[in-house]
């Protein structure tokens, strides 16, 4: 079963774009488990704050769906999940565009959101 690595950024593209995030993704993946680091939850958190509640990032959903993944060293949320992701050969959901270089040059798989209406996996840059 393939894991994901979910970061904020991407997380919200998903809810701007509307997405089915569970059937989106194993559409691409087949079966898969998400994971939620504590750095990519506060973020999260932070972001939800200041949007409508309309705009909900759909925060519970998230939290029911993925494993919670502790004890990861501080820094900034970007090297922890490059550094997660190398440790556990894991794919990451991300539309950021240096943390996506930067998994996709450590040959680890990305998945973006792209045209706003679907999940991609990212064969090149």
């Amino acid at each position: 079963m393939q894991h994901v690595l979910i970061d904020a950024c991407g997380w919200v593209a998903c809810m701007e774009a509307g997405l089915n995030v569970e059937r989106d993704l194993e559409a691409l993946l087949g079966p898969c488990s998400w994971v939620l680091l504590p750095h990519v939850e506060k973020e999260l958190e932070m972001l939800e704050r200041g949007r409508p509640k309309k705009k909900s990032l759909l925060l519970n959903l998230l939290r029911s769906r993925a494993n919670r993944l502790e004890g990861q060293p501080g820094g900034h949320t970007d090297d922890v999940l490059l550094a997660c992701a190398m440790e556990h050969n894991w794919a990451t959901l991300t539309v950021d565009t240096a943390l996506k270089r930067r998994l996709y040059e450590a040959n680890l798989p990305v998945i973006e959101v792209r045209q706003n209406n679907h999940l991609h996996l990212v064969d090149s840059l």
